[in-house]
């Protein structure tokens, strides 16, 4: 009889719903790719049913293709946003946007079946953080990049401490973080750089909510920034900060879309090459360079001698570029004159797209010249890849300083000119000082991003914390 009570039981609890974590992302793949994997985390390895809320309005399909099935999805009617003057930035739109969903995201929480144990919105979206606490659920920011952007806003709202309203003051010249992170002020985002920049403001009210929150969730692990989480825990102990949690790296896994023509191409050139012998360029799907540099990046890597696999893009074509080619369309017509015939023994170019992940991983990939956005930093020291560190806009700076200096994984060129672009190649591949220090030090960064996700390694504990914490509440809640 008591096998037979187990088997009638059995459905029953089946079918318990399970504790419902919403997740909303901000536009941009970049924002959207590493919450989509924490999102199925928290589906596979802790039992949470997730749904990440995306924006109509400037959310693409594209993006959203690289959900995990077992993860929910819900998109916000779009609202109205013609009433604001013509060049409004994209910052200000996004933070507008924000701010004019939540009804909808508060009807969306309302309408969740499952006890709803949190809500995680990125840090564009702490504005639903009151939601939250309107709704007596823990309250996550999760952050896409790394404890540096953290420490950066956290710096911001302290410089503003007793501040009357509507003042705001410019950061230091040298802004000096945890972890020993040095960042002169032309390091910086734009939008930090000056006090009178008009989304300085919008900023800093983000950061202050991030006060609020009931911790806060980062694309990094202990390994990439162990001097900064320790502060940060200091922090916390004090009472002057939530309690950060880096649960990192969330690396995308490869998608159908890899298996398309042009990603059997890239992967079975990569087959032809020999170990190691591989530099792989690529500036993100934001990035662009101008038709200058793209020349010059071209006679560098010609310069270096080595093997390349060029992801090349459209390239910036704001003014005078003094070129006409019949097909500007293409992105490698903007290529200079008889690059791809000289080069056709040792390199690849490629329209628009590779398969970064997998290009990566790949044996024959030795270095990689990147515009340093968060993803493909992680990426790479997955994949035990240094970087040739070539930033372009937003964050990608201070990444740089990072990556180069507290972490060590890459060296950045002193001019983007050929002969610069030519001797950081060269260093990474075959330098016997500088350039093997920082393939030792990527080496070891990708034992410690494998170890991070481990049983017993870092992000996978700290995770685990996070969860156990929100399954206490909810149990709590159901009682």
């Amino acid at each position: 009889m008591e096998s037979t009570r187990a088997e009638l039981a059995a459905p029953t609890e089946r079918l318990a719903p399970r504790p419902h974590v919403v997740l909303l992302a901000s536009p941009g793949a970049g924002h959207l790719i590493p919450l989509a994997e924490l999102a199925r985390r928290l589906v596979d390895d802790h039992g949470f049913a997730a749904t990440l809320v995306t924006f109509t309005d400037l959310s693409t399909a594209e993006a959203l293709s690289g959900v995990p099935a077992c993860v929910a999805t819900a998109a916000l009617p779009a609202v109205p946003l013609d009433d604001l003057p013509a060049g409004t930035s994209m910052e200000t739109v996004l933070f507008e946007l924000v701010h004019r969903s939540l009804p909808n995201l508060r009807a969306i929480l309302r309408s969740v079946g499952a006890p709803l144990a949190a809500l995680v919105p990125d840090f564009f979206c702490s504005a639903a953080l009151p939601l939250a606490a309107e709704l007596g659920v823990p309250g996550y920011v999760f952050v896409p990049s790394n404890l540096t952007t953290i420490a950066l806003m956290r710096a911001t709202v302290e410089l503003h401490d007793g501040v009357p309203p509507g003042e705001y003051r410019d950061l230091p010249e040298l802004l000096c973080l945890p972890g020993g992170v040095s960042l002169r002020r032309t390091d910086l985002p734009r939008s930090f750089q000056s006090s009178n920049e008009p989304v300085y403001a919008h900023l800093l009210e983000e950061g202050r909510r991030y006060r609020g929150a009931d911790g806060i969730l980062v694309n990094t692990f202990y390994e990439l920034e162990p001097a900064t989480v320790e502060e940060f825990k200091q922090a916390a102990g004090r009472g002057a900060f939530p309690p950060v949690f880096p649960v990192g790296p969330f690396v995308r896994p490869s998608t159908s879309s890899d298996e398309a023509a042009g990603a059997s191409a890239c992967i079975e050139w990569l087959d032809r090459q020999p170990t190691g012998s591989v530099v792989y360029v690529s500036f993100g799907s934001g990035g662009s360079l101008t038709v200058e540099q793209t020349a010059e990046l071209a006679a560098g890597l010609e310069a270096s001698g080595h093997r390349f696999l060029w992801v090349v893009r459209m390239p910036n074509l704001d003014g005078n570029d003094g070129h006409d080619h019949e097909d500007k369309q293409n992105p490698l017509a903007w290529l200079p004159a008889g690059f791809l015939e000289r080069t056709a023994d040792k390199g690849l170019a490629v329209a628009a797209w590779a398969p970064q992940v997998r290009v990566l991983s790949h044996p024959a990939t030795a270095v990689f010249v990147s515009h340093c956005g968060w993803n493909s930093a992680l990426e790479s020291a997955s994949a035990g890849v240094p970087i040739v560190a070539w930033p372009l806009y937003a964050e990608q700076r201070m990444n740089a300083v990072v990556l180069e200096g507290s972490v060590g994984v890459a060296l950045r060129p002193r001019a983007r000119e050929r002969g610069e672009i030519a001797a950081v190649v060269k260093e990474l591949m075959e330098g016997a000082d500088k350039g093997r220090a920082v393939r030792r030090q990527a080496g070891d960064l990708q034992q410690a991003a494998a170890r991070a996700w481990s049983p017993e390694g870092s992000s996978r504990r700290a995770l685990e914390q996070v969860a156990a914490t929100w399954k206490k509440v909810t149990l709590a809640e159901v009682k």
